[in-house]
C-alpha cells in the first residue's frame, strides 16, 4: 500500500478531502521522523516501536567481485511490532496454515476418488510394435 492509497482510505472513511487528509498523514510521518533523529525512539501504543540504533562496523564479501569489503559502523532504524500487530499478523499465519491444510485435504480427497480400486493391477501402455507404420516408431534397415 502506497501513502496515496492510505490517505484515499482515511479520507473516504472520516470524510474529510483527500488534500487535508494528506497534510495530516505527512505531518504524522513527519513527527515521527523528527523524533526519531532527536529522542532516538518512538513507541505507539498498540502500534509499535521505532528506535535509532547503531550497527556495528562488519566485513561483507561485494556479490560482484568476490571481494571483501570493510562495511562502516552505521545508525539504522529498528520496528519492534506492538502486541496488537504481532497477534493479528499470527493470526494471519493461523489462517493461512488452516486454509493450506484444507487444501491438502482436498487434494488428497481428489487423488483418492480419481486411484485405481484397491488389489487392481495397474496397466501400462503395450510397448509400440516397431514393425507397424500406425505406432509411429518403424525403424528403418538399409538392405
Amino acid at each position: 500500500m502506497t501513502k496515496k492509497e492510505i490517505v484515499k482510505t482515511i479520507s473516504e472513511e472520516i470524510g474529510l478531502t483527500q488534500l487535508k487528509t494528506k497534510e495530516i498523514v505527512q505531518k504524522t510521518f513527519d513527527a515521527i521522523v523528527e523524533t526519531l533523529v532527536n529522542e532516538k525512539r518512538i513507541e505507539l501504543r498498540n502500534f509499535g516501536v521505532f528506535e535509532v540504533k547503531m550497527r556495528a562496523a562488519r566485513k561483507a564479501r561485494n556479490p560482484r567481485t568476490g571481494q571483501r569489503v570493510d562495511v562502516p559502523e552505521k545508525f539504522v532504524v529498528t520496528f519492534k511490532p506492538g502486541k496488537e500487530m504481532e497477534e493479528r499478523v499470527k493470526q494471519m499465519e493461523r489462517e493461512a496454515a488452516e486454509l493450506r491444510m484444507r487444501q491438502e485435504a482436498e487434494a488428497s480427497a481428489v487423488a483418492i476418488r480419481h486411484a485405481p480400486p484397491a488389489g487392481a493391477v495397474p496397466t501400462s501402455p503395450a510397448p509400440a510394435d516397431p514393425t507397424d507404420p500406425a505406432s509411429g516408431t518403424m525403424e528403418h534397415t538399409s538392405g
